[in-house]
């Protein structure tokens, strides 16, 4: 009967893969940086490495929504839920290096007196990461933020002016500066501030530790605090921080894990 159920459960994630534009839910890839739909019994918490997940309903079925940070290794792994422990598999999967010069070097390697405000500004932005603020149902269905042209894919290996650093954990979108800039989706605006590396930035919280952040704006147009619409402006495109252009540096973090915003956005807002 066991291996019966874990087969019914099997087919339902593969019918839910199927079905994702139709429900809303996000693309199962379940790689580092990726996402994975875990079929689970009910609502009730599920943790994954000790942080809650998202759990989705959808065609009378549960799946937990799974957030797969870049640094994961491939191989089993397991949620755990009220009825036991739910095995789901990381596929391994390689991302391609890029290259860039920044001209101001501070940027790059900051002096010893700016570690402080990076310090300060990286705990800010945990704190929201961190957050997971229960709502029924989540908007998973993402309209892309702004106008432009995808500049710098998800997952990129960067080097900074010959020096390695993380690989690059959102999409960033070239466009004009002054640009508007909208929400993808229904939320809270949780922080917002002018931080060393990202410039002028914003995130919000779409629910269910689901967060979202807009990087090197030009302007902020929103408090924190504030809920926004789908599609509501929040600012403008810009160049602050550590850029090499105009540009929006769009991230999208679940569970506290950097994934690839990709996998949120809708057929009509894919670039």
């Amino acid at each position: 009967m066991r291996n019966q159920d874990c087969s019914i459960k099997y087919l339902v994630l593969v019918l839910l893969a199927l079905c994702q534009p139709a429900i809303g839910l996000p693309e199962h890839d379940p790689v580092p940086g990726g996402i994975a739909l875990v079929p689970v019994n009910s609502d009730t918490n599920a943790l994954f490495d000790g942080r809650r997940v998202m759990i989705s309903e959808s065609e009378g079925a549960y799946v937990a929504v799974v957030g797969i940070p870049l640094s994961h290794s491939p191989g089993a792994f397991y949620l755990d839920t009220a009825e036991g422990k739910v095995q789901f598999k990381v596929k391994e999967k390689q991302y391609e290096e890029q290259r860039l010069t920044i001209q101001n070097k501070r940027k790059v390697n900051p002096y010893a007196q700016d570690m402080e405000r990076i310090t300060r500004e990286r705990a800010e932005m945990d704190t929201a990461f961190n957050h997971f603020r229960p709502v029924k149902r989540p908007d998973t269905d993402f309209d892309l933020p702004t106008e432009g042209i995808v500049s710098s894919s998800f997952g990129l290996r960067r080097i900074l002016n010959d020096q390695p650093r993380s690989p690059h954990s959102g999409l960033d979108i070239a466009a004009s500066e002054g640009t508007r800039i909208r929400s993808p989706a229904a939320g809270i605006i949780v922080a917002t501030g002018d931080y060393f590396f990202n410039g002028n930035t914003v995130l919000i919280d779409h629910g269910q530790g689901l967060i979202t952040m807009y990087c090197h704006m030009s302007s902020i147009r929103v408090e924190v605090g504030q809920a926004v619409n789908k599609g509501q402006y929040i600012g403008d495109v810009g160049m602050t921080g550590r850029v090499t252009g105009a540009h929006l540096h769009w991230g999208v973090s679940l569970n506290n894990a950097r994934v690839n915003p990709g996998l949120f956005l809708n057929q009509a807002s894919t670039p």
